[in-house]
């Protein structure tokens, strides 16, 4: 109650003093005759009636040249409660006045646009923001709102286009959310089994961002799944290059296509490569593997043991115990077990990914963040949790 007592004094305030300035002209004329309204209203506010408030204050504040802010203020006040509907009638209210100068009617236009947004009404708002971009006024953020619309209706089309207009606008760069877009199509025709258009479309998106990940992924599974081991090797080894934190996105299709060529030689030096380089938790498991097979779990678990001591890291804690109990180490045996399924318990549950942005976590790689909605943001966990 108090939150909206403060939100609403401005507005009672303007509503005061419109009522006032219309009696100006009167000689001699008491308090309670110069705004009844006004008074009213804030009766109704201190006595927990907001409602009631609201409708006072709103039929108080004709439109015209000075409360034109005030409507658009009050319009998006209750946008912002989650009053939306309240919220699109003010603004309707305010675009039927002919007494609006062309860029009071824009600003209305603006806000009821994001009105609609807000109640999911895409096809209107997507109409108003476009009447923007034709008179020409608040182009920036018309565009912007439509890029928002055309991302969540996933017309990936449209938002090359949106996207390129605005960088045109605002002079800030779109090529990295247009190389997401490029994927976006890409897997839509990858889904059709169109790989020659998936293809050409991720060239298209490495072009607009060499460093976008998320397309040499891509085209890497593509060769993988055709057959084409070499080449997906060569491809996917560019990740490393782009970006060293999603290595542990790529590494099992790596090791897959190195088996598939019968390349293991190869591909231990690879792994010791990564590892000597980045320490990445990804390349220290598989590198673990190898020492098993070739030295035997004491190796194995040494390896690690130095690996944890400089990297605390619970995948690797986990492999260490599992690496202990499978060594048969009869002192301790029911700890590690113990240890073991806590271990396994955490992992189950652990986000194992993390928007650099916002802070949001996810099991699962999402390329564009589901918090804040930036692209590329999200990436994988590779250090012991804080807690």
């Amino acid at each position: 109650m108090m939150e909206l007592f403060w939100l609403l004094l401005p507005v009672a305030a303007a509503s005061g003093w419109w009522a006032a300035k219309r009696n100006t002209s009167r000689q001699e004329v008491t308090v309670s005759e110069r705004s009844p309204g006004y008074f009213s209203g804030l009766n109704y506010l201190l006595n927990e009636q907001p409602d009631k408030a609201i409708d006072v204050f709103i039929k108080m504040l004709e439109v015209d040249s000075d409360t034109v802010e005030t409507h658009l203020a009050l319009g998006n006040l209750f946008r912002r409660r989650g009053e939306v509907d309240r919220a699109i009638r003010i603004h309707q209210n305010l675009i039927a006045r002919p007494m609006l100068n062309r860029e009071q009617r824009a600003q209305a236009l603006l806000e009821l646009g994001q009105d609609y947004m807000k109640a999911g009404l895409f096809d209107r708002a997507e109409s108003l923001f476009n009447e923007l971009g034709e008179m020409n006024m608040f182009q920036a953020q018309a565009l912007e709102n439509l890029l928002t619309i055309y991302q969540q209706e996933k017309d990936w089309d449209k938002c090359l286009q949106v996207a390129k207009r605005l960088g045109q606008r605002t002079g800030k760069s779109r090529r990295k959310e247009c190389a997401h877009y490029y994927c976006e199509l890409a897997e839509e025709a990858r889904f059709r089994k169109d790989l020659i258009k998936a293809s050409q479309l991720l060239k298209k998106a490495q072009l607009s961002d060499e460093g976008c990940v998320r397309a040499t992924i891509l085209q890497g599974e593509i060769e993988a799944s055709d057959g084409s081991a070499k080449n997906a090797i060569r491809i996917l080894r560019q990740v490393e290059k782009q970006d060293p934190a999603y290595i542990s996105e790529v590494l099992p299709a790596i090791i897959d296509c190195y088996r598939e060529m019968g390349n293991r030689a190869e591909l231990v030096r690879y792994l010791r490569q990564l590892y000597e380089k980045h320490h990445s938790v990804s390349s220290v498991l598989a590198l673990t593997d190898f020492i098993q097979e070739d030295e035997g779990e004491e190796a194995a678990i040494q390896f690690l043991t130095g690996y944890l001591h400089a990297h605390p890291n619970l995948e690797g804690l986990d492999r260490m115990v599992t690496l202990s109990l499978k060594k048969g180490m009869s002192e301790g045996f029911e700890s590690l077990l113990i240890l073991q399924h806590i271990l396994n318990k955490i992992l189950e549950n652990r986000a194992a990914y993390q928007c650099i942005s916002c802070g949001f976590t996810a099991k699962t790689l999402h390329w564009q963040c589901p918090s804040c909605k930036a692209w590329s943001s999200i990436k994988p966990r590779d250090e012991l949790d804080e807690v």
